[in-house]
């Protein structure tokens, strides 16, 4: 086998598994708009949320946007090799280039704008809890979204059991949800023994924890792009020497 063969095996399986991908990533996108009950439906059913907050309600609209994309560099890149179509070839070292692009500028963004996320969660933090004191207990869809969020995430309430302080629910029974105890007797779940971490600090610590690996993640992707660009330029670069 030569190198010329080589390369296009590497770039057809290479991009094979950007476009399972893609579809993966358009297939959750999909999902996330069409399931209302969803945690965003939770989110854009807070009053007085900050505007901000309206970008994040979004997140199904770029999720198929972003599997769309992988989709077609998936396809560019297995059709080129494989048919060794230049202008494929082309089409796709430009568009994983722009991506590449993009990537680098929203790290700056992200790293330049830090101080503002920890505003917003604030913002957010305050309006969560709010609607939690004020529907939790009374509001079916906003107690069964929390309490499967809580189940999930084995966490209580968005910062701890203080949420659902003078929500119906603990003006009625005068206890706290059960997902806020270890224990398993839910008439023992009061202000003594609510000691289930809530599930925004669960977050943080979890993404805190796994910081090295999201890093590593997220050089090994920039190393594929790299890696995908020189190989299909060498390739538009062999065919246009063959053709010549």
């Amino acid at each position: 086998m030569g190198c010329f063969d080589f390369l296009k095996i590497m770039m057809f399986v290479f991009n094979g598994i950007i476009f399972l991908a893609g579809a993966a990533i358009l297939g959750v996108g999909i999902w996330v708009k069409v399931d209302s009950g969803s945690l965003l439906g939770f989110l854009k059913g807070i009053k007085d949320a900050p505007a901000e907050m309206k970008q994040i309600l979004n997140v199904g609209y770029l999720l198929i946007a972003v599997g769309a994309v992988l989709l077609i560099v998936g396809f560019l890149g297995c059709c080129g090799a494989m048919k060794e179509s230049r202008c494929m070839l082309l089409m796709f070292f430009v568009i994983v280039l722009v991506l590449f692009i993009a990537e680098v500028a929203g790290a700056v963004v992200i790293l330049v704008f830090k101080p503002l996320v920890g505003q917003l969660i604030e913002k957010l933090g305050t309006k969560v809890v709010q609607n939690i004191r004020k529907d939790y207990g009374e509001n079916s869809d906003v107690t069964a979204l929390w309490n499967a969020t809580m189940d999930t995430l084995k966490c209580c309430g968005f910062y701890n059991y203080t949420d659902f302080t003078n929500s119906p629910f603990e003006k009625y029974t005068h206890l706290y949800p059960q997902q806020c105890c270890h224990s398993a007797v839910f008439s023992s779940c009061d202000d003594t023994s609510a000691t289930i971490t809530g599930c925004f600090p669960k977050l943080m610590k979890l993404i805190d924890e796994n910081t090295i690996v999201i890093v590593a993640v997220a050089l090994g992707i920039a190393a594929l792009e790299i890696l995908a660009m020189v190989v299909s330029m060498t390739l538009y670069c062999i065919i246009s020497s063959k053709s010549d």
